[in-house]
């Protein structure tokens, strides 16, 4: 019997904190007890191109990392949605940064979460935390992992050098749950 597997696109531009979303979500599965693999791929520009992280997360061993169709998304920007929408397995969830994409999805066969993340993190003094709003919609959408682990991931990774990105990271988290609402 096949697992039942979880495979996440994160796609923004470089810069909105795509590995670092990947990162967390590695982190908080590490912290569940899953198992999980996860990969990164930029595009050819300095910055500003188009950066993409994958993760898979299963409660069995992972035979393959590479994702053909993710069934979860969280797409911050037009390009990367113009890009992957199109990956995205029928029947899938998407997180949508509403503030930076201005068009609906071509596909009635996804789910979609459209949050104004860019702006909810403007609102709380950071834009650069949209990632994590997008993150909050999605764990609060599908609750594939806790939003405690997620939490602890958190301040795990910011806990070295960035300790006050901790409370700004967790009030995005938050923020993001709270204004998750799923159209289908």
């Amino acid at each position: 019997m096949k697992a039942k597997q979880t495979k996440i696109i994160i796609a923004g531009f470089g810069g909105q904190g795509v590995v670092l979303t990947g990162n967390i979500i590695a982190r908080a599965c590490v912290k569940e007890d899953k198992f999980v693999t996860g990969m990164v791929s930029y595009g050819a520009e300095m910055r500003g191109g188009t950066a993409k992280a994958s993760v898979v997360i299963s409660n069995e061993p992972i035979t393959n990392p590479f994702i053909r169709h993710p069934n979860v998304g969280i797409i911050l920007n037009q390009p990367s949605l113009d890009k992957f929408e199109s990956r995205l397995a029928s029947g899938g969830l998407v997180v949508l940064n509403s503030s930076m994409i201005k068009t609906t999805l071509k596909r009635d066969d996804l789910d979609a979460v459209n949050i104004d993340a860019s702006e909810i993190a403007r609102c709380l003094g950071n834009v650069r935390v949209a990632n994590i709003v997008a993150l909050g919609a999605l764990i609060e959408a599908t609750k594939i992992l806790s939003m405690t682990s997620i939490e602890e991931s958190i301040s795990d990774l910011f806990s070295s050098k960035k300790v006050s990105l901790i409370e700004i990271n967790l009030k995005a988290l938050a923020e993001g749950a709270a204004n998750c609402k799923i159209q289908t």
